[in-house]
């Protein structure tokens, strides 16, 4: 198969009107239909039923798309590490590191500080990104290297090292009668009244449903604690950027959170070692 095809294939199957996804992709109905048929008598199998009012993926249709969505990032993210690795041969490029905008801080300025320093250092450009996304960065090329926390984030496919390990607390309002306690259990935290857990974007930028409100990055839901609209379990090294009108009590029986610097196991760069060379001697 080429990757023409599977892009115009997933361009059907996402739209799932071939007028549409010939729009999307800037050619005329007749080749795309053309080159659907092609595909389906090539792969023996049929892969969209239609008719005049619809269009719907069969079972091997739906194979197909997660397939080629995999197929086609891949191809993607082996374009841009080859662009960057051909700018790092003639000294024109860094590595980039992907992290969570807000997560992290102090070990993340303790190593890029570290790094600066050794003697075949290069820029490290960094990548910051909301909730989650910093693995699909790593995953598609955008990145080299990215800081990952576990339970939340998969690691799965990357080559990894454990940096800390660290207890979650729940971040409240300042005043919140929970904030004289020494600690909390995570029943005591869900059954809160009035400050509902945020909801965070998925992949597809949609919220799922909830009483929480809606959040899109750490300063927005900060805000929302301290007005009393939310409250927000976290790692413990959250600590050292809360304001002074948010505390936070530790959870007792909340999942520890393990951060890990990670990489594409595939990866060749001494950039990229370097990196993780200084990241496990913190």
């Amino acid at each position: 198969m080429e990757t023409r095809e599977l892009r115009y294939f997933v361009a059907v199957a996402e739209e799932l009107h071939f007028g549409r996804a010939a729009q999307r992709l800037g050619i005329a109905q007749p080749p795309l239909s053309r080159a659907i048929r092609q595909l389906e008598r090539r792969l023996g199998a049929t892969l969209l039923e239609r008719t005049s009012r619809a269009v719907t993926l069969t079972e091997a249709g739906a194979v197909l798309l997660r397939e080629a969505r995999a197929a086609l990032d891949a191809v993607e993210a082996a374009e841009r590490r080859t662009r960057r690795a051909a700018r790092a041969a003639t000294g024109h490029a860094g590595v980039v590191l992907a992290t969570k905008a807000g997560a992290s801080g102090e070990l993340l300025a303790k190593l890029l500080d570290t790094y600066a320093a050794e003697p075949d250092a290069v820029t490290v450009d960094l990548l910051l990104c909301g909730i989650g996304e910093q693995e699909r960065l790593l995953r598609d090329g955008r990145a080299d290297v990215a800081l990952l926390h576990r339970p939340f984030d998969t690691t799965a496919g990357f080559d990894t090292e454990e940096l800390r390990t660290e207890r979650q607390v729940v971040v409240l309002p300042a005043g919140h009668p929970l904030t004289g306690r020494t600690h909390v259990q995570m029943a005591e935290v869900t059954d809160l009244p009035g400050l509902p857990m945020p909801r965070w974007p998925g992949r597809d930028g949609t919220y799922p449903d909830g009483p929480g409100p809606q959040a899109r990055d750490h300063a927005q839901l900060l805000q929302l604690i301290a007005l009393g609209r939310a409250c927000w379990i976290a790692p413990e090294s959250c600590r050292t950027r809360l304001r002074d009108d948010l505390a936070a009590v530790p959870v007792l029986d909340a999942p520890t959170v393990t951060t890990v610097i990670a990489w594409p196991p595939h990866s060749r760069s001494r950039a990229v070692a370097g990196l993780v060379r200084v990241a496990t001697r913190l």
